[in-house]
């Protein structure tokens, strides 16, 4: 600032001067381009003083834009690496999730194979046993049947032997029998 005041004296004293002389084209030519090179000074030194440190400003800002962007650049790049190795190694994954795969569908298979055939062992197991209950409960049915033939069979006999004379007998005789058992009581 302190340097500007000097300048803008002498444009004052140049504009002043100006004004009062009532010379010629020529000498106004003079005064016209004095103070075109006094503007073009004061401009040159304004533009000299200020572009530099308003352009390094600006030069640095793009340079650390500049790295941001080659940062944001590799890191992509990083991650698009990463994505391509896991997208080639899907394959090799897909493919590892289908042997797993059929490894625990075949464990699986002899699992349910196994219960099927415990279940079957227990199922003839069951029958068996229903089956030798069966034949039990036949054979004393049989034997219940055999026996009450043999009753009915023993009964026509005796009742075709059996006549009233035969039968007073036997009734006379247990009659005998219940009375000597009721006198040793």
């Amino acid at each position: 600032m302190k340097r500007l005041l000097p300048l803008f004296l002498l444009a004052s004293v140049v504009c002043f001067a100006q004004d009062k002389g009532g010379a010629s084209d020529d000498s106004l030519d003079v005064w016209k381009w004095a103070n075109f090179a006094i503007l073009a000074i004061g401009l040159g030194y304004l533009l000299f003083k200020n572009l530099p440190p308003f352009f390094s400003a600006r030069s640095s800002s793009i340079q650390k834009e500049i790295a941001e962007a080659q940062k944001l650049k590799q890191e992509s790049e990083q991650r698009s690496a990463a994505i391509l190795k896991r997208v080639s190694s899907l394959g090799a994954d897909i493919e590892a999730f289908r042997v797993q795969s059929r490894a625990e569908m075949e464990r699986e298979g002899e699992r349910i194979r196994e219960e099927a055939a415990a279940h079957i062992r227990k199922l003839n197991d069951q029958a068996q046993s229903e089956i030798d209950s069966a034949g039990k409960t036949a054979r004393r049915e049989l034997r219940a049947y055999a026996a009450e033939l043999a009753l009915e069979l023993a009964a026509q006999r005796i009742h075709g032997r059996l006549d009233a004379a035969t039968e007073a007998t036997l009734v006379d005789g247990f009659v005998g029998d219940l009375k000597r058992q009721e006198s040793k009581n």
